[in-house]
């Protein structure tokens, strides 16, 4: 390879490996499906390798191909966060931040928070990632990151909001057809709601989790807020959130035998101290999750 190759070569590249064809890399990115396909042969020319091979389902990713999709990942987000940051423009407060947390801190608690801060500042773009995934701010996947663990690269600025207790819960009428369990032993008679397969989070709980287990589950979900639905449909007994429970008029059961406590983190990589945009969208993260802590 004698030149650099051109971004939007990898751009393509990408779009045919998260869509499996030229067309729907097409549809994803604007653009024609020849100029993907000759962005795709001009750069596996420039490479000097094959990138995809034909098949009957699509365009099949090659070994190298694979090899590859991490850094065209990377790259993808810094062209994303170069463009947000491009967005950081005269008078005030505007442009884009993107904003990652989990499912239920995005559902149930950054709406009314984000729907105030767009009034303060209707200039202002938000994008929100709603995954269980931690989001690479490194990598500036997103700007910021409301997060369950204590961050610990140096280049991340944090701040610490608080502990998130999580409970056990049931609906009220739940309780009053199968009474309320006041043992762990009596959560055997009991439809207990929880994971269908276990991720590091849930192995990182270890010991606190220890008497819950894949196959002591009547109801098996992986996303939280379809557990929480279940919980609120009086389904069974459930792990939620104290304050959500609070809110909802859910019951808490065996507070003693299970109480979980998450330290809730709000980050964002130290480039952006400086940004209007994404110093008043902490700030205000910061105190909507403080007012949800204290219920």
């Amino acid at each position: 390879m004698t030149e650099q190759v051109a971004w939007e070569l990898y751009r393509s590249f990408l779009g045919v490996l998260r869509e499996g064809s030229l067309s729907g890399a097409a549809r994803a990115l604007g653009i024609t499906q020849p100029t993907v396909g000759r962005h795709v042969v001009a750069l596996e020319q420039a490479l000097g390798v094959t990138l995809f091979t034909r098949s009957q389902t699509g365009l099949l990713p090659t070994e190298t191909a694979l090899a590859m999709r991490a850094d065209a990942e990377a790259m993808a987000n810094m062209a994303a966060a170069l463009a947000r940051s491009a967005s950081d423009h005269g008078n005030g407060v505007s442009g884009v931040v993107r904003v990652s947390a989990s499912e239920v801190i995005g559902v149930e608690v950054l709406p009314p928070v984000l729907a105030r801060l767009r009034e303060q500042y209707p200039a202002l773009q938000i994008e929100l990632v709603l995954s269980n995934r931690v989001q690479d701010l490194l990598q500036r996947e997103a700007d910021i990151a409301v997060r369950m663990l204590r961050p610990e690269q140096a280049q991340l600025l944090a701040r610490r909001i608080g502990e998130i207790e999580l409970g056990l819960h049931a609906h009220p009428v739940y309780l009053a057809r199968h009474g309320v369990p006041q043992t762990v032993a009596d959560l055997a008679a009991h439809a207990v709601i929880g994971y269908d397969q276990p991720t590091a989070f849930i192995r990182k709980l270890g010991k606190s989790v220890q008497a819950f287990d894949r196959d002591t589950f009547a109801l098996r979900a992986d996303s939280d807020l379809a557990q929480l639905a279940l919980i609120r449909h009086g389904a069974g007994i459930g792990m939620c959130q104290v304050a959500l429970g609070r809110r909802d008029g859910l019951q808490r059961v065996l507070p003693q035998a299970f109480s979980l406590q998450l330290e809730t983190w709000i980050t964002m990589h130290e480039d952006l101290r400086h940004s209007p945009r994404c110093r008043v969208t902490f700030d205000a993260l910061a105190e909507g999750l403080m007012l949800h802590l204290a219920g």
